[in-house]
């Protein structure tokens, strides 16, 4: 009685599938890692797909609704100089509002795009990990902000002087539309970079790649360093160059500072 059938031997050794119970329990560990990593898969596309309908979204509402106010706010610094802008060709003019809305969109929907950053990366962060990015998505923040409103509001007057007196005498100014916002573009953004600077070294000093004695003892080589890359990002005139090497430098300093109040952290 206590002998098992033909039937029942043939039910153990399952050859449907040709494995063992201990090969079912390790194909099954697959399938999960499979479905783990499809699930990281899905969330970014997720990530990617709201990110972008968001851009599209505010491309879209600014293009339609705000592009003309915010030309005019662009162009505001040449027009008080009594500069009238023109454009020299067919499809200039549009595609010009075409990039700034598209520029402007990305601004207005970064807010949602850092969030889905955040969703995606969160669950693999400890709790003061994501206590301290979202310090740093804060600070970077502001000091961007901080930058641009900077750049705008005092250095890009100066350098717009400085660059119509040097043609005063020698040229009627006649600026084309899309040559004038891509300055203003290249003009801007580099402030902004620059003044996160602080974020940079703070994570840096985190990492225990850099720390404040190190920061203080190579000040003459990063001034040095500070002044090449704002040559590089600004154009070549020495009022703007200079412009955003004194607030590099003022961040510099501030950097090493926070260095200081800075605890490498210990990785265990």
């Amino acid at each position: 009685m206590n002998k098992k059938t033909a039937a029942q031997k043939a039910e153990d050794v399952k050859p449907e599938t040709g494995v063992q119970p201990a090969d079912e329990e390790n194909g099954g560990e697959d399938e999960e890692e499979n479905l783990s990593l499809m699930d990281h898969v899905l969330a970014l596309r997720k990530v990617l797909l709201v990110s972008a309908g968001a851009v599209f979204v505010a491309f879209i509402l600014i293009f339609e609704l705000a592009i003309d106010p915010l030309m005019t706010l662009l162009t505001k610094p040449i027009a008080d100089r009594g500069v009238e802008m023109i454009y020299t060709a067919v499809s200039e003019a549009l595609t010009t509002k075409l990039l700034v809305a598209l520029v402007a969109g990305v601004v207005c929907a970064f807010p949602i795009i850092v969030w889905q950053v955040w969703s995606f990366i969160k669950p693999a962060l400890y709790p003061k990990e994501q206590k301290a990015f979202r310090r740093m998505f804060f600070a970077s923040l502001l000091l961007f902000l901080l930058g641009v409103a900077f750049c705008y509001g005092m250095v890009y007057a100066l350098a717009l002087d400085f660059f119509m007196v040097s043609g005063e005498n020698l040229a009627t100014p006649m600026l084309s539309i899309d040559k004038y916002i891509q300055f203003l573009m290249s003009f801007i953004l580099p402030f902004g970079l620059a003044f996160m600077l602080p974020v940079f070294l703070y994570i840096t000093t985190r990492m225990g790649l850099t720390n404040a004695e190190g920061l203080a003892k190579a000040r003459k080589y990063v001034l040095l360093g500070l002044a090449v890359v704002a040559a590089i990002l600004t154009p070549p005139d020495v009022v703007s160059q200079v412009m955003l090497l004194l607030p590099m430098l003022a961040l510099y300093e501030v950097s090493i500072l926070v260095a200081r109040l800075t605890k490498q952290r210990v990785r265990e």
